[in-house]
């Protein structure tokens, strides 16, 4: 059983930054494909970024260039830097962890980012 909290999330203006963290309980943390999804009210939840045990990422179209994610395989932590922010990315941020040997998938509880105009 893997379990991933965040932490980072709270309201910030349009045009700020926010950092969150997901840090993970799993054992081999290294081998997990980790991603970021959000869900804002009234919508599904979407894909926002993922990073690979090789460290290849992936991006939504509309946070590419905006939002960085990374991951610290030492410190069992995943991260999404997010800069320019803006209304739309309001929404709660879901940290997710998938094993690439029994193909388990395992969300965070979620936290929420909010952007002001």
């Amino acid at each position: 059983q893997v379990q991933l909290v965040e932490s980072g999330g709270g309201l910030v203006q349009a045009g700020g930054s926010l950092r969150l963290s997901c840090r993970a309980s799993a054992t081999h943390f290294s081998i997990y494909t980790m991603g970021w999804y959000r869900q804002a009210p009234g919508n599904q939840r979407e894909l926002v970024a993922t990073i690979t045990s090789g460290g290849f990422t992936n991006y939504v179209d509309s946070v590419r260039g905006r939002f960085t994610i990374s991951r610290d395989n030492a410190k069992n932590t995943m991260y999404l830097q997010m800069n320019s922010l803006k209304p739309e990315d309001t929404a709660v941020y879901y940290c997710k962890a998938q094993s690439p040997v029994t193909g388990g998938i395992y969300w965070g509880q979620g936290i929420q980012v909010t952007v002001s105009s």
